[in-house]
């Protein structure tokens, strides 16, 4: 489930929110990719847009890191 994601051009804004989600709220095409998961996080944008799902928190908060973004938690 963990890629490679292109962020494209990035605002002055460089928040992005780390969120828990469940994967049997997803697309049954994203419930496939998660490898018998339960939960999965996701990436937003200050605006709400998802930009990556990854499966676990850790791998989260590194992959916002290497594209200099500052992940923060959403409960």
């Amino acid at each position: 489930m963990d890629h490679t994601f292109d962020f494209g051009p990035v605002s002055e804004n460089r928040i992005v929110y780390v969120r828990p989600v469940e994967v049997d709220g997803l697309p049954s095409e994203l419930r496939a990719q998660a490898g018998g998961l339960r939960r999965i996080y996701a990436l937003h944008d200050a605006e709400g847009t998802r930009l990556a799902l990854v499966r676990d928190r850790r791998t989260a908060f590194v992959l916002a890191r290497q594209n200099d973004l500052a992940p923060v938690n959403v409960h």
